[in-house]
């Protein structure tokens, strides 16, 4: 009760970890500051470039500022659009492993059994490790490309540096593969390990009954009228057993000179009446 106890507070703890991670890669996909650059024509104005998976940005000091998003979708590079990709991806097995979690988890009640719900358990975290996962590759192949243009020094296009958005990524997604992880752990020790007991347990006795000498059949074959001992076959073994005879052809001495005796004894006409 206490270990079922355990892993009921670890399961909610996961969860609220997770869906704290979630929630910060959903956040930052709608915030601009993924890339950002500092530009100061004069003295007076400064300019600021910021862009992010679906649009550029430019404002200046003054307060004015303007987004374009990209106009075509055709014209964009392979880069950005395996980055949106797996941003999305992220966030859809994020949220179907929440479903997930908030049905398999011990304190619910709503998947059934203890082995169905860490099952579910189980399933829901592996989906958590997928989108941390998918969330990490997109900042950490963002963060790596922001980083090369800015030390290459044969770039000579405009140079950013890394937003605020890569860094909220990068905790929110290793938040939810540190909980995944731990909640993997705990799922599938309980499925894989009462799986591994049943499959090792014999069987019953109520199928299996072994063989006794109380329960066993014995056979004992008599053979009147003959010299040889009788046999007995059980029904542990098949190999014979010799028993005394119950009966046998052979008579005592005893006897034998006691029938002698009493036919050698003369008889009179006083022994018929």
């Amino acid at each position: 009760m206490q270990y079922r106890t355990l892993v009921m507070y670890m399961e909610i703890g996961c969860f609220v970890s997770c869906l704290s991670g979630w929630i910060l890669i959903c956040s930052t996909l709608p915030t601009e500051y993924w890339t950002f650059s500092e530009v100061g024509s004069v003295v007076l104005t400064t300019s600021n470039y910021y862009s992010n998976l679906w649009m550029d940005c430019i404002s200046d000091s003054t307060g004015v500022s303007d987004c374009k998003y990209y106009p075509s979708l055709m014209a964009l590079s392979v880069f950005l659009h395996v980055c949106r990709a797996l941003a999305i991806v992220s966030v859809i097995l994020g949220f179907w492993a929440g479903v997930l979690t908030f049905i398999g988890m011990k304190c619910t009640k709503i998947g059934g059994s203890e082995m169905a719900n860490a099952r579910v358990t189980f399933a829901a975290s592996v989906t958590y490790l997928a989108s941390g996962f998918s969330g990490l590759i997109v900042y950490s192949w963002w963060g790596n490309k922001v980083r090369s243009e800015f030390v290459d020094p044969n770039f000579r296009a405009q140079k950013f540096e890394i937003g605020a958005a890569v860094f909220i990524g990068w905790g929110g997604s290793s938040l939810v593969i540190a909980a995944a992880s731990v909640m993997c752990y705990f799922s599938g020790r309980e499925v894989f390990y009462k799986n591994g007991n049943k499959q090792r347990q014999p069987r019953s006795y109520a199928t299996v009954r072994p063989r006794s000498y109380v329960t066993a059949r014995t056979r004992t074959y008599m053979l009147p009228g003959s010299s040889r001992p009788a046999l007995t076959f059980s029904g542990s073994s098949r190999r014979p057993t010799p028993v005394p005879p119950l009966f046998s052809g052979q008579v005592s001495l005893a006897s034998q000179e006691t029938r002698s005796s009493r036919t050698k004894q003369p008889r009179g006409r006083d022994s018929f009446v």
